[in-house]
């Protein structure tokens, strides 16, 4: 990589894919996955019934909700605004879980063990809505990393697939960062301490589901500082990309600073990874901070 230069191939890998079942014939994509790459299926639609198209309405999701959840494994939805909608968007969204499954194993057969903790979700705002209508910490136009206010994920990895179910064709428009070293080494200076009290205190209070870690609190603090810096947001090293409708893709957001700039409608599938489940843990924000900081973060 030149210095201030971001190429499609220091940022993507694409793969022929079309089929969520029979993969591409090029093999795992774990490697280019672990080093921050974005997983780009072009020709990897997920194809809508007229029924399910007429869901896409952004009145389907509750006042101030960002977007429709399910939990696959308890069958918990949330996010519906009007209880005659639940059984069909919920047949949708566990339609998309079971696909990215079946995909998983053709494109991160290594990963099918480790992953846990589901969570499907159906986008249906457009992106210059939400922007203009929340604050620059909820701003998912800023470029960013991802990281759980309320859900400690101590180290663990967020996988997510992402696919735009646009139904007029209108592509989603993201902003894709450098790589997490670079990044790392950019803010960690900037990053403040952390205290196990703190922690305790905001899971006893209900703050949070469990105690953050010192990973989850500089990790927090990582995500705030890139999207409250304007000059990094204008300057930093970035590349605008298009994904088509009709298309998917797939990172870790917690590695791949990303930015959604413009779209609507899309459905997205998260897991969380252990470290330990990495073909190469050392990749992983866990691992690049820790030689940082010089110390466990855990």
């Amino acid at each position: 990589m030149r210095a201030g230069v971001l190429t499609m191939e220091n940022v993507m890998r694409v793969s022929a894919c079309s089929s969520w079942q029979a993969g591409d014939g090029a093999g795992s994509k774990v490697s280019e996955l672990e080093r921050g790459k974005v997983i780009y299926l072009p020709h990897l639609a997920f194809g809508l019934s007229d029924k399910e198209i007429t869901l896409l309405d952004v009145k389907r999701v509750e006042p101030k909700r960002k977007n429709i959840s399910y939990n696959p494994q308890n069958g918990r939805l949330t996010g519906v605004a009007w209880a005659a909608d639940r059984p069909a968007i919920e047949a949708l969204l566990a339609r998309h879980y079971h696909a990215c499954k079946t995909l998983v194993a053709a494109l991160l057969p290594e990963y099918q063990r480790f992953l846990h903790s589901p969570v499907n979700t159906l986008r249906l705002h457009p992106v210059t809505v939400w922007r203009k209508s929340n604050s620059w910490r909820k701003d998912d136009s800023r470029l960013h990393v991802d990281a759980f206010p309320s859900r400690p994920v101590c180290g663990e990895r967020i996988l997510r697939i992402f696919t735009n179910i646009n139904p007029q064709g209108n592509s989603r428009e993201w902003r894709i960062g450098e790589d997490f070293p670079r990044l790392a080494q950019r803010f960690y200076p900037e990053l403040g301490g952390y205290s196990k009290f703190t922690s305790w205190l905001q899971n006893l209070l209900g703050i949070t589901k469990s105690q953050r870690s010192h990973y989850d609190a500089l990790m927090l603090q990582m995500h705030d500082k890139m999207k409250r810096d304007e000059r990094y947001q204008q300057l930093g090293l970035q590349l605008s990309f298009q994904f088509p409708a009709g298309s998917s893709w797939i990172c870790f957001s917690d590695q791949t600073p990303h930015a959604a700039m413009a779209g609507q409608f899309m459905l997205e599938q998260t897991w969380l990874l252990p470290v330990q489940g990495m073909q190469r843990p050392e990749y992983s924000p866990l691992k690049v901070l820790e030689a940082l900081a010089g110390k466990t973060l855990l």
